[in-house]
């Protein structure tokens, strides 16, 4: 297919424009996959012919093209005979499939390029991308879309790229991409929900949500008016989608979820006794206050921040360690809150004695400068830069440059018990050879004198920056339901789409305009009918909706469930070098010695806890549950709670009843309660507390007590 400028220009008999290289070339380059991390692009290239990932470096593709070799790539003189067609369209074995076909549009590109002088050119900026698809709402499984992309370079009027666009889609099996016509590129839907069509052209990466509802009407909401914005913003995904909604949950399972949720702990049955009998209208509201106000907030939250940094005792200093957590502690009390704006530079530019001064320890938690990078970048954008490293980011817009000037605004810090800036330090650049410059990430180098760490803190906090605000958001949103907007939480890329992209835009812009203060986002969410739903999907949605049509069930972490545990067996967990009664939320330095939360699955922190799910409960942890210690050596324990049961002669009714309200925060049902006391009265009488004991360890592993649901 001969490109319309070249026919356009044959017909009015002018010589035909000469193709761009960075513009015009490496985008049929990448099309065809040769820079492409399988192929030439891959670190050390293919068959000594070496590309950068896909044309991240216009300038070294060039000179792979056109210079190395002594020019034996191309011929200036017969352009048709250059190895580099013949190889890419198959005319000459070079260990690879056809990447272009000889009469192709890309073949022809190239041709016209190198009869041209193959000319480097100067670099030409695109200044816009966006695809569009008609239509983005299909009717039935099987139907077909037709996607176009269109782009602007240097400001120009706008033109059709599709032809030089990559797309891919993320679930491949739901959406399959066909050819690329005249029209545009093709792409069948093969599944109900909503799905994603990834575009790449040059440097840009944008994703295109293509929907196909359920079968049915659109949800009726007319039962369950939305509390605030947030559930404007999800049931119009719900009723796009036509996912029906379950009911909202009864009162008893939403003050074990929203107490487990911001405390990360069971609430007392008299707490929900005074819950489930109050009858006003603004009880939901009362209770988020009381939690988020509550002793247990601030110790629950400290751990999750804890997670987040990846806190561990910087060379075994547990001096640093509990300075680090007694300040993230202090931070999140009721009475002196510390938005998390100020919470993040607080962190980045602290100095001085790391075992007297709390946020002096984060730089010490990475090692060395390019570690710091990767960390702030999980942290606080909620990105991964760590693929910059050796190459522009594959999956992203983040480059060498950027993550190597985000590490020289580290390169200066002493990392020892004291922190302090000192007078020089560097972290050198592969791609230049040269020390890196200071960088912000994505924007500009930094110019101004002093620490350059203040400078990052007023850029990364500043509320037109749109990184920190959504990459704090979604990790709150998740904290509630289970999962983010965006999974994994710390990476957030055009690639990975959130699963409302507006509602997250929104949330990150309220978090930002009251001040990041943690409590009203956490108490926005909470309130929402979106948190209040029953976890029990209606038998139309599927089960793996992420949508919100029904709360979604998941794993608390491995600390809350052993509290847990503690709290129904009566027995608490003997930490090592703890006082007895010294709960497990409380131990936020995974050195700390803690069999059962090692068995449990706790998070090491090696590698960073904020990757998909942060920990739950792993194949292992439910084994011990089913037959090991953990529960077997507690349950019958005399002190404990079935101990001072029998030792009150409590009925097995009643013995049950106490199990069902401190592990489940509700009473049997008749039936529930029924069969137990069926199952009690079986075997000969001496052999009650043993058949108790397998009733409270039915209890302890049987899923709605192991999970928030």
């Amino acid at each position: 297919m001969t490109p319309v400028w070249l026919l356009l220009a044959l017909l009015a008999g002018a010589a035909p424009p000469v193709p761009h290289f960075s513009t015009g070339i490496i985008p049929v380059l990448t099309k065809a996959g040769c820079n492409s991390g399988a192929c030439h692009g891959a670190a050390a290239g293919r068959g000594g012919f070496h590309l950068s990932l896909f044309g991240a470096d216009p300038d070294a593709d060039h000179e792979q093209l056109v210079h190395a070799l002594q020019g034996r790539r191309i011929n200036l003189a017969h352009p048709a005979a250059s190895l580099i067609l013949k190889k890419s369209t198959a005319l000459i074995d070079h260990g690879g499939d056809m990447a272009l076909t000889p009469d192709g549009p890309g073949a022809a590109l190239i041709e016209s390029w190198i009869a041209a002088g193959a000319p480097r050119g100067v670099n030409r900026l695109l200044t816009r991308f966006r695809v569009v698809a008609a239509p983005t709402v299909l009717a039935k499984p099987g139907a077909t879309t037709t996607l176009q992309a269109i782009a602007s370079l240097d400001g120009e009027p706008e033109r059709d790229v599709t032809a030089w666009t990559v797309f891919t889609t993320t679930d491949p099996a739901s959406v399959t991409m066909g050819p690329t016509t005249a029209q545009g590129a093709q792409a069948t839907v093969n599944r109900r929900g909503r799905h994603a069509v990834i575009a790449r052209f040059l440097n840009r990466v944008e994703s295109l949500p293509l929907i196909l509802p359920l079968d049915g009407p659109p949800p009726d909401f007319r039962n369950e008016p939305a509390e605030n914005w947030i559930d404007r913003e999800l049931n119009a995904s719900l009723t796009e989608l036509r996912l029906p909604v379950s009911p909202q949950a009864d009162d008893a399972t939403f003050i074990r979820r929203a107490t487990l949720a911001l405390t990360g702990t069971l609430p007392n049955p008299a707490d929900v006794d005074l819950y489930t009998g109050d009858r006003s209208s603004g009880k939901r509201a009362a209770l988020v206050d009381r939690l988020l106000r509550g002793a247990d907030f601030p110790e629950y939250w400290t751990l999750k921040l804890s997670r987040v940094l990846d806190l561990r005792s910087p060379s075994g200093e547990k001096a640093g360690t509990a300075a680090l957590v007694g300040w993230l502690r202090d931070s999140l009390r009721a009475d002196t809150p510390m938005p998390m704006d100020r919470w993040a530079r607080e962190l980045l530019t602290a100095s001085g004695d790391s075992h007297q001064v709390g946020p002096a320890n984060f730089p010490r938690l990475s090692g060395d400068a390019r570690g710091q990078a990767e960390l702030v970048g999980r942290v606080f954008l909620g990105v991964r830069l760590q693929c910059a490293n050796c190459h522009n980011h594959p999956l992203d817009a983040w480059t060498q440059d950027d993550y190597h000037g985000l590490a020289a605004i580290f390169a200066r810090l002493e990392r020892s018990r004291v922190v302090r800036i000192a007078s020089r330090g560097e972290v050198t650049n592969p791609r230049t050879g040269q020390p890196a410059i200071p960088r912000l990430p994505g924007s500009r180098a930094v110019t101004e004198p002093g620490d350059p760490r203040l400078v990052l803190a007023e850029w990364l906090t500043h509320p037109n920056n749109p990184h920190f605000a959504r990459a704090q958001v979604n990790r709150l949103w998740r904290a509630l339901f289970g999962r983010g907007l965006v999974e994994p939480v710390d990476d957030m890329r055009a690639s990975n789409p959130a699963t409302h992209p507006a509602l997250l835009d929104r949330l990150a812009h309220d978090f930002t305009k009251n001040g990041h203060d943690l409590r009203f986002m956490l108490r926005q969410i909470a309130l929402s009918q979106a948190f209040g739903r029953s976890s029990l999907p209606r038998p139309e949605v599927p089960k793996n909706d992420s949508f919100y049509s029904f709360y979604p069930t998941h794993d608390p972490e491995p600390e809350v469930l052993a509290d847990a545990i503690s709290w129904v067996t009566g027995v608490p967990d003997p930490y090592p070098g703890q006082p007895l009664g010294t709960r497990a939320i409380s131990l936020c330095d995974p050195g700390s010695t803690a069999p059962s939360l090692d068995i449990l699955g706790r998070c090491q922190r090696q590698a960073g806890c904020d990757m998909a799910g942060g920990g739950g409960i792993g194949l292992p942890a439910r084994l011990h549950l089913l037959n090991g210690g953990l529960l077997n050596d507690r349950i019958g324990t005399p002190a404990g709670r079935l101990g001072k049961l029998l030792a009150a002669d409590k009925s097995d009714r009643e013995i049950i009843a106490e199990f069902y309200r401190v592990a489940l925060s509700r009473n049997p049902t008749p039936p529930e309660a029924a069969g137990w006391l069926a199952r009690l009265s079986q075997g000969p009488l001496g052999d009650r507390q043993e058949r108790l004991e397998d009733f409270i360890w039915a209890l302890l592993n049987c899923r709605e007590f192991t999970s928030n649901h």
